[in-house]
């Protein structure tokens, strides 16, 4: 005779869907909803020190999820002997073969150092032309050995990865880090542009980072107008630090040698505090939509409510919540 408790675990596990997240997992897969995203499947790849990446990263997938059906895999750096999620390891992101079935790569990483195997995915991928969304440090998302087949993607090597997936590499702090925010301002001439359907409020406490040149083929959406203080509210700075801005967000072709074409997006803009910004999510969310060729799905009321709880960390490095596991994120927690 089976035990009625035993029924009733199995019950509860079958009514229980959306996502799993064991205490024993390294990364986070939170299956799609009802929407336009069913049968799409989207990575997120975190790890940076000082952005917490960790954080931001969980709460857009849940609303990608949830509100729009994309099927969404969240990896983590780990610390391999505890399990807990440690931002300075570099070199420890498990779960990278998620990238061999998905639609879409959303990256927020910064100098990561990763074994050959990892690099040979992430390769792959952008050699197929797939798309990608570089959000800020991406920009200088690898700093590879030496010894790495993969070294042309060190930050140092003619720009890496940042320079040729998404049109630059690190460069500089355009505005003053920690006292002057950001204020994002609309490109007119692709103010028509589908990503920016719905955006007209974009504003952070992360400041303006510094670019050097895009490639012709690059447009730039979205300037970003370095602020004289920390709040919304706060002036444009005079003077040649918006004369002229810096780009924030932009669109490039890309193509690594030996590859197809594939579409990025980068956005300078976007720590976990940045995020808090509802047209900052929406950016995001349209960026996906656009990316996957939905952009007749694409409108100014999107929902980009956060789902559940989001108290981000402020940014700074050593800054990142202590004892954390991937699960910590769940939809359940």
């Amino acid at each position: 005779m089976k035990s009625p408790i035993l029924g009733l675990f199995t019950v509860l596990f079958l009514v229980l869907p959306v996502s799993f997240a064991l205490a024993e997992d390294s990364w986070l897969t939170f299956e799609g909803k009802n929407g336009p995203g069913q049968g799409k499947s989207i990575v997120l790849i975190s790890g940076d020190e000082e952005y917490r990446s960790e954080e931001a990263l969980p709460m857009l997938a849940k609303i990608l999820s949830q509100h729009f059906g994309f099927n969404c895999t969240v990896l983590f750096a780990v610390d391999p002997e505890t399990g807990e999620i440690d931002p300075n390891n570099q070199q420890n992101i498990p779960g990278i073969e998620k990238l061999d079935t998905a639609d879409l790569l959303i990256l927020m990483t910064r100098f990561r150092n990763l074994p050959d195997k990892d690099m040979k995915v992430i390769d792959d991928y952008l050699k197929a032309g797939k798309p990608v969304i570089g959000i800020r440090t991406s920009t200088h998302a690898f700093n590879m050995s030496d010894e790495s087949a993969y070294k042309h993607y060190d930050w140092r090597k003619n720009g890496g990865f940042g320079k040729q997936v998404l049109g630059e590499t690190w460069v500089s702090h355009h505005g003053h880090h920690k006292g002057e925010s950001t204020r994002g301002v609309i490109n007119q001439e692709y103010k028509d542009n589908p990503i920016l359907r719905g955006i007209d409020d974009l504003w952070g406490p992360t400041d303006v980072y510094g670019i050097r040149k895009l490639p012709a083929d690059a447009k730039v959406l979205m300037y970003g107008s370095v602020l004289s203080g920390m709040k919304p509210g706060d002036k444009p700075i005079e003077g040649k630090k918006n004369d002229p801005m810096m780009p924030l967000v932009w669109t490039m072709p890309y193509q690594l040698e030996g590859g197809k074409q594939g579409t990025s997006l980068c956005s300078t803009f976007g720590s976990a505090v940045d995020f808090e910004n509802e047209d900052g999510r929406r950016l995001i969310v349209n960026a996906v939509f656009s990316l996957l060729g939905m952009n007749d799905k694409i409108t100014p009321d999107l929902n980009v409510d956060i789902v559940g709880e989001y108290h981000p960390s402020f940014y700074g490095f050593n800054g990142f919540k202590k004892g954390m596991k991937p699960s910590d994120y769940d939809l359940k927690k």
